[in-house]
């Protein structure tokens, strides 16, 4: 936060405040119309001339043609006239035109603005309640056990979010993505949300990105966002979408290409004639999944799909705005993109990708062949569909359309099967139209509107824990554990109709494009391609009214947090940097293969400790495989000698007051954006994560939690630490950007050796291990 020297210490953060209220948001635009951020927001204008105006600036000084990513993100420049501007180097500082938080990751990062002693969020803001609703029997009693069960949390999140001017969504009123892409996106926005999958709103032409809940505090407290100069994919897309192709398997396609950090420090942006056959909410399920390759965020740009989406809901002015500055909403042509990648659509096959991995892609027609060679359960014993990547209107048509072919013929689900619709919106119209009872009509459960087994907040009953078996989802990530904390289930990802098809057949073999079931009365059917219409004919049904706006002045209201709270916690600073090399750190663990956010703070039942940083400490990296013996959240404590769970271990460092480090392997941290990965290790006393490589969210998480991220010059250099060496970092006084750290490590027979380590982090980021966390730093800069 060095940044904010140049303002002037004195003149603090309140004018800061106070300047970016006249960004983007709020500034009156020129054009014939004004026409508001959304219903919620009647007073603050889309500002596209502003977008135009410091596009203009960075044109004179580039002088080049831009893709559609740098329009958006250079058009949001701080100070257009002077920043350093180069890919994959530069470190931009930008202006968000608003920010989205859900319920679990908000806790913290209301938690956070609070300490920031700032009286109200400076841009549009908004809390959903999605992740703490479990599925257990159905919608209505999942959704009334939940309020209960969370209300201590809810009505913090409520009153916080009224005190401090941010708009709240109640729990059932859907998923954020959902929420975002009906109400708030909208071409050429700039959006930060503190979920991964935040990109889902490119689907409408934005750039909405993923952040930790300590970025979204700087953008709501007037400070400009720092972000590293993303590269640009380009993905060239020709051809038309037909018959059982879907707009996931387009992105599925991708993931088997790019991989699952291919995308790492780069925003993908989709062109080519092949773009137009997808609907708004098939670009959004496309950029959802973006997340899943490591990309910054994703992007479409702005034509008649989007158009019809935004008349659908009741922004038709917005569109109208969009058609008038076109120019600014596509790429230029003759545009460079760092690497390209072509799809056509017309020879696209249906995908169905993993177990354990998102880009492990698999063609139906060759899935059951593979599925017998490497041994993964044939039988499917539940498939899901839903979700924040696949729960639109679209999507639940032609599920239905599927299920309606098998009623037909007197067929139902073998597997079992669950509906999640993602918004209240969703599930009225589906409700209204008929989708949703065809669907429980073949033995479906539909779900409340939230997030559900899509991280595992599912009470499953059907397996035993560590019993193999399969699942086959619409959703966009699984990890092993992700959805039902068992790490015997093959977890499969693909579309919708695809997983209803699948689950009437009972076999992750079935092909539906080939294959037949037989019906009760003997005879056979072959499914025809699936049908949906993109939007409702009836218009959509808004349901119940779920939102609550925040008052003018929320300044007289109260928060409170009970200091016996189990569920909430406030925070208290972290301590600072004493100027001292770091020497002769244990390793707490020598994580091997993929680590996870989810692996360092899973989700699932932890998620109701999410405002309560100690409580949640206590699955600090249960789930990472310990390279010394091979066994999760078993590691030997090198002060006593005792093996014991990794948190466990951790805390007794911390009581003896010695700091400690973590080895790990490569894209270290992939996954949810969730902070608690880095604020726990924090918490529990580590000072550095050490590995082959970062991915893009967490290691501006643990920067922000004042921790050092550092890899490996050599990545082979993971190979010399022995889990019972022992770690210094030296010459620390001397770190700078650019500089590499020195690190000694010394074996347990008394030899030592020495290694380099790199890290990413500018001057301002340093100020932040200096100070002990960004927060620190911004409360020295309020003094």
């Amino acid at each position: 936060m060095a940044y904010v020297l140049r303002y002037g210490v004195k003149k603090g953060l309140s004018d800061l405040f106070g300047r970016a209220r006249g960004i983007h948001v709020t500034s009156i635009a020129s054009a014939a119309q004004k026409v508001a951020l959304s219903r919620f927001e009647p007073d603050q204008y889309i500002d596209y001339d502003k977008l135009d105006h410091n596009l203009s600036v960075v044109k004179r000084r580039l002088n080049r043609p831009l893709t559609l990513s740098e329009k958006i993100l250079y058009g949001h420049l701080d100070d257009p006239k002077t920043q350093d501007i180069e890919r994959g180097v530069s470190y931009l500082k930008l202006r968000p035109d608003r920010v989205a938080m859900q319920d679990a990751t908000a806790q913290m990062a209301m938690m956070q603005f609070i300490s920031s002693g700032l009286p109200k969020v400076s841009v549009p803001s908004t809390a959903h309640c999605d992740h703490l609703i479990e599925a257990q029997v159905g919608g209505d009693k999942d959704l009334a056990r939940a309020k209960e069960l969370n209300k201590e949390v809810y009505d913090f999140l409520a009153s916080a979010s009224a005190k401090y001017g941010v708009g709240f969504w109640k729990p059932g009123s859907g998923i954020i993505h959902q929420i975002v892409l009906e109400n708030y996106a909208y071409p050429g926005i700039l959006l930060i949300g503190t979920d991964s999958h935040t990109p889902n709103g490119g689907g409408l032409g934005g750039l909405c990105i993923g952040v930790g809940g300590a970025d979204a505090v700087d953008v709501m407290a007037g400070l400009p966002w720092e972000l590293k100069c993303p590269k640009v994919i380009g993905v060239k897309l020709t051809g038309k979408l037909n018959g059982w192709t879907s707009s996931k398997d387009v992105i599925l396609k991708v993931a088997g290409i790019l991989t699952v950090k291919g995308g790492t420090g780069a925003i993908v942006e989709y062109f080519g004639p092949g773009v137009d056959s997808i609907s708004c909410t098939g670009m959004g399920t496309i950029c959802n999944m973006g997340a899943e390759i490591g990309a910054t965020t994703s992007v479409f740009p702005y034509n008649h799909r989007m158009q019809d989406y935004l008349k659908a809901t009741n922004r038709g002015d917005i569109a109208s705005l969009a058609n008038q500055y076109k120019n600014l909403l596509s790429a230029d042509g003759n545009c460079k993109y760092d690497q390209v990648v072509e799809i056509n659509l017309d020879k696209l096959e249906p995908h169905v990708n993993g177990p354990f991995t998102p880009d492990l892609a698999n063609p139906v027609s060759q899935l059951g062949k593979i599925a017998d060679e490497k041994g993964w359960p044939r039988e499917i014993k539940v498939g899901l569909i839903g979700s924040c990547t696949n729960s639109s209107y679209e999507d639940m048509s032609r599920a239905a359309s599927i299920a309606k072919q098998a009623l037909e013929k007197g067929i139902k689900a073998k597997s079992k099967f669950t509906i999640t619709p993602g918004s209240e919106q969703i599930r009225a119209t589906i409700e209204r139209d008929g989708q949703a009872q065809i669907l429980r009509d073949i033995g479906g459960v539909v779900l409340a509107n939230a997030c559900g087994p899509c991280i595992g907040q599912w009470d499953r009953k059907d397996v035993k824990k560590g019993e193999k078996n399969t699942i086959v989802t619409s959703y966009n990530r699984n990890f092993t554990g992700r959805n039902d904390a068992n790490p015997a289930t093959h977890a499969f990802v693909t579309s919708p109709e695809m997983v209803t098809a699948m689950a009437i057949a009972g076999d992750l073999g079935f092909n539906p494009e080939t294959d037949s079931i037989t019906a009760p009365d003997g005879s056979k059917l072959k499914f025809k391609s699936p049908m949906g219409n993109e939007l409702p004919s009836k218009g959509f049904d808004p349901g119940q009214d779920t939102y609550q706006a925040p008052p003018k002045d929320g300044s007289k209201l109260q928060v409170k947090v009970d200091p016996k709270s189990q569920r909430l916690q406030l925070l208290s600073p972290f301590d600072k940097w004493d100027g001292k090399d770091i020497v002769d750190m244990p390793i707490l663990i020598k994580a091997k293969g993929k680590c996870t956010t989810d692996h360092i703070s899973a989700a699932g039942p932890w998620l109701k400790y999410r405002g309560h940083l100690d409580n949640i400490s206590n699955n600090l990296l249960i789930g990472a495989v310990n390279a010394e013996n091979g066994e999760a959240n078993k590691v030997k404590n090198q002060l006593t000698g005792q093996y014991g769970p990794v948190p466990d271990v951790a805390r007794q460092y911390k009581k003896q007051k010695v700091p400690w480090c973590v080895i790990g392997d490569e894209n270290y941290g992939e996954g949810s954006s969730r902070e608690h990965a880095a604020l726990e290790p924090r918490h529990l006393g580590g000072r550095a994560i050490i590995v082959k490589s970062f991915a893009r969210i967490h290691e501006t998480n643990l920067k922000k939690q004042g921790l050092l991220p550092l890899t490996f010059a050599n990545p082979s250099d993971y190979d010399k630490i022995k889990p019972s060496d022992r770690i210094s970092l030296l010459n620390l006084k001397n770190l700078a950007p650019g500089k590499p750290v020195k690190c000694q490590i010394k074996h347990e027979n008394g030899t030592t050796e020495e290694i380099e380590l790199r890290h990413t982090m500018n001057e301002g980021q340093l100020e932040w291990f200096r100070a002990g966390s960004a927060l620190n730093r911004m409360a020295e800069l309020k003094k």
